[in-house]
């Protein structure tokens, strides 16, 4: 069976299910899970897979699809918890997926001991025992561990309790006070139960409700005049605080607010910043391919996956984008904390700033994991999206003229391989045809010349662009394409548009329809590279003909050497107004006798002048 005829038994499939919520299960060839997802209308979302062009990720998917199942569910929020459950089972490969668990250890206490302990643990088992996270590695996880053992004054020795009770001295733990002794037989070991349940407080994100009860005992051992339990209860409170405020210890349990962000590069990055009592006081990281889905969706799965590994939600989680189903995001959340969690998509105000400094973590990060190869093959695939070129235009050709006048115009070619300038095979071109300065014909000349040298096989022009930029709008790419087409060949060409501040906004096709650049910083700065490039090219040229007809024409004049002419060019800059300066003038710039001689050359003094002869005809053309 041929691609049409699988795509067209698919298409009709789906065109009978119906208009109702639920989830949809992509096979491949050997009936294995590839893709999971829901939707609010089954038959809209699925029969989309199956016509018309998709992104190239999609299109990948779509290709090994050669079956589907549904199941419809009662709402929308089953449907997404059902989501979220068959894609943790089946692991697809083209689902979003975080990485596996066993790279985010938890901590374990078993409260059934006499002494319980915090243990870190790969996963989490059916044993009785409580677990906690998971945290972002095994170094972050042993940092917890010991920053609670010093702050509640818990033994952190490899001792066993209570079999090394009384066995041995105490340790130097205990001598600097960091330790109460729960080796000594006379210790109470009820306080080392109570400093483990204040652990599990720090644990569960309960840090300010174990400070006012340690706030609240201090000041009755204070009343009561205990004033060395009171010291050491105010230090306690002192060390607890300082612990929520720690980067990257707990406040992954006790963040009262997560701002998310996401952004889309060579790879892409999904982060959450976390907030305690308004101070930032953790970042969560993810690097991942670029999803298929859209970014509402892609952050909807992001976070439903990074919170259900957690296993801690915090009271509001703030998002970049708002979601089709925010609502049962909330609801999902909030049921599974057994509390209200607030999912919101601010829009402004200072729930927005959190939001977009998120945002720029997250693409800062897309940045910094790039190569700068690997950013430009990206933009030229944002470029190739946006134009829908049939293939990546790893070489671009562009082209702009500068006149002076009507004569000594120019034009240029620059050439843009894989993203970066390739000087060597820049070309220009000196205007033959041209009664004056006509852009449109001046452009035309340019390309017809430069792909006849194409096509009578000129080494220097053999390579053939996959996209040609012409400064201009419209109206010059149309005359490049006319004059391409003349000569049989047919390739992408779009004129470059620049803003009222003469900066690139758009490129506009020879048929007039204006692509805005606005909505990716990269290729609006690619393109705006290539047209500064190529505006550069052309004036560089420009000038470089003016100075060389400037010293010959100088050059000629009885009297003037290399120092004369410097000074000449110094004070006047062109040949022009040297030209029109009078005698008085030019003695300003080099001696009188000299002076004399250089307005008797222009003005045909005692007959010394070349009959009339246009600027610029001096120099060769190309």
């Amino acid at each position: 069976m041929d691609t049409q005829e699988r795509l067209e038994q698919l298409r009709k499939k789906a065109n009978a299910l119906p208009l109702l919520p639920g989830v949809y299960i992509m096979l491949d060839e050997k009936n294995q899970v590839i893709y999971v997802g829901k939707a609010k209308a089954l038959k809209n979302r699925v029969t989309s897979y199956f016509r018309g062009e998709h992104l190239p990720k999609v299109a990948a998917m779509v290709e090994k699809v050669r079956d589907f199942q549904v199941i419809v569910a009662a709402s929308e929020f089953e449907a997404l918890v059902l989501e979220n459950s068959l894609i943790k089972r089946h692991q697809p490969r083209y689902n979003i997926l975080l990485r596996d668990d066993k790279g985010y250890p938890f901590i374990r206490v078993d409260l059934a001991q006499a002494y319980p302990k915090m243990e870190i643990a790969g996963k989490k088992r059916e044993d009785g025992a409580k677990y906690y996270g998971p945290f972002g590695g095994r170094g972050l996880t042993a940092d917890i561990i010991d920053t609670i053992q010093k702050a509640l004054r818990l033994p952190s020795c490899s001792r066993q309790f209570p079999r090394d009770v009384g066995k041995e001295r105490p340790c130097l733990q205990y001598h600097l006070k960091a330790c109460p002794g729960y080796c000594l037989p006379e210790t109470d070991p009820s306080g080392y139960r109570a400093a483990m349940n204040q652990a599990l407080m720090l644990l569960e994100g309960r840090g300010g409700e174990l400070v006012h009860s340690l706030e609240a005992e201090m000041d009755e051992a204070a009343e009561n005049l205990r004033f060395e339990r009171a010291a050491q209860l105010r230090d306690q409170i002192r060390a607890v605080q300082g612990l929520s405020k720690r980067q990257r210890v707990i406040s992954a349990v006790s963040a009262d607010t997560d701002a998310v962000g996401f952004a889309r590069g060579v790879k892409c990055c999904f982060v959450i910043l976390h907030y305690v009592g308004g101070d930032l006081a953790a970042k969560d990281m993810e690097l991942l391919d670029e999803p298929m889905e859209t970014d509402g969706e892609a952050v909807s799965l992001l976070v439903r996956r990074h919170y259900s590994g957690l296993g801690a939600w915090p009271r509001t989680i703030l998002l970049p984008v708002e979601p089709e189903d925010r609502e049962e995001l909330e609801a999902l959340f909030s049921q599974a904390a057994g509390r209200k969690v607030s999912v919101e998509y601010p829009q402004r105000g200072d729930r927005r700033r959190l939001v977009e400094k998120a945002q720029l973590n997250a693409a800062e990060e897309c940045r910094r994991h790039a190569t700068a190869q690997q950013r430009r093959s990206k933009t030229l695939e944002w470029l190739q999206k946006t134009l829908e070129l049939p293939q990546l235009p790893r070489r671009i050709e562009a082209y702009d003229i500068s006149n002076l006048g009507a004569t000594g115009i120019v034009g240029a070619m620059t050439v843009f391989q894989d993203g970066r300038p390739k000087r060597g095979d820049y070309r220009k071109f000196r205007i033959r045809d041209s009664a004056g300065p006509d852009d449109y014909h001046s452009m035309q000349e340019v390309i017809s010349r430069r792909f006849r040298r194409c096509r009578e096989g000129d080494e220097k022009f053999k390579e053939l662009p996959d996209l040609i930029l012409i400064d201009g709008g419209a109206t010059h790419a149309q005359g490049a394409a006319e004059a391409m087409g003349e000569l049989g060949y047919r390739l992408p060409v779009y004129g470059m548009v620049k803003d009222a501040r003469h900066r690139t906004r758009a490129l506009q096709t020879p048929e007039g329809q204006e692509i805005s650049l606005n909505g990716n910083p990269a290729v609006f700065a690619l393109v705006g590279a290539i047209q500064d490039e190529t505006h550069r090219s052309a004036i560089e040229y420009q000038r470089a003909l003016r100075r060389e007809g400037l010293k010959g024409e100088l050059d000629a004049i009885p009297g003037v050497g290399e120092k004369r002419r410097a000074q000449l060019q110094r004070q006047f800059k062109t040949l022009s107004a040297i030209r029109a300066a009078s005698e008085e003038e030019l003695r300003r710039a080099v001696p009188a006798n000299t002076a004399r001689a250089v307005y008797a050359w222009f003005h045909g003094d005692e007959g010394t002048a070349p009959a009339a002869e246009a600027p610029g005809q001096t120099h060769k053309e190309e």
